[in-house]
């Protein structure tokens, strides 16, 4: 009967452990789990909005932007083809916007603030990715700054000690170093993989805007 209720015994001592919440363990690792926690908070909110705002540059209207420009185009109402540039509220809609509003110059010209809006339009949409990035740089760095905290908490602790090392005592010092280092660890790899996939919307975006400043230059360049 002894040996089976050690063996009970160590089976719920398994199980207490087993239940550690990730909020507990995550308050182990001190002050540089909040810094974490703030910058992947940062990161998903940043990564969120920029990718709502890819999409609605990416979508493709189903009113045919491009053709019905094509046919003010050709009928001449020039008025009506700015007019419906002008309503469209995308990167498209306003690069169009700003080369109707060219002509009349040389088509060197209207080319140029086409690209030009363009760029604008692409900066804009580039807006805080940056940070993205510098988060996937820093939680890394972070959690290592954590890992050696954690270990000089440890070895002040048996320092502090002298002959009376428990283990009990070094387990705030350990638990902080292998924390911080899964916590940085994380951060960085999630906020890598969001600026990533931001970099690969962009790259569509630009290649989008690219198409259809050239259908609209060749638009420009067709016979009247």
């Amino acid at each position: 009967m002894s040996l089976i209720n050690s063996i009970l015994l160590q089976a719920d001592a398994v199980e207490a452990a087993e239940k550690i919440s990730v909020l507990n363990l995550a308050s182990k690792g001190g002050w540089v789990m909040i810094v974490l926690v703030c910058l992947l908070v940062l990161a998903l909110y940043i990564s969120i909005e920029r990718y709502l705002a890819l999409n609605h540059a990416l979508k493709e209207d189903s009113s045919n932007f491009m053709e019905r420009i094509r046919s003010f185009v050709h009928q001449g109402n020039i008025e009506g083809a700015r007019e419906l540039a002008k309503n469209t509220d995308s990167s498209i809609g306003r690069m169009v916007a700003k080369g109707l509003s060219r002509l009349g110059r040389p088509l060197s010209d209207i080319q140029t603030a086409v690209e030009n809006e363009g760029k604008l339009e692409v900066a804009k949409l580039e807006k805080r990715v940056s940070l993205v990035a510098t988060v996937a740089s820093l939680g890394p760095m972070l959690g290592f700054l954590g890992t050696v905290t954690g270990m000089v908490k440890a070895f002040q602790d048996m320092a502090h000690a002298g002959n009376n090392i428990d283990i009990q005592l070094l387990s705030t010092g350990i638990y902080e170093a292998m924390v911080t280092t899964i916590g940085g660890l994380i951060v960085g790899i999630v906020a890598y993989f969001l600026y990533n996939l931001l970099v690969n919307r962009i790259n569509k975006v630009v290649m989008l805007l690219e198409v259809r400043s050239m259908e609209f230059m060749d638009l420009l360049h067709e016979p009247a």
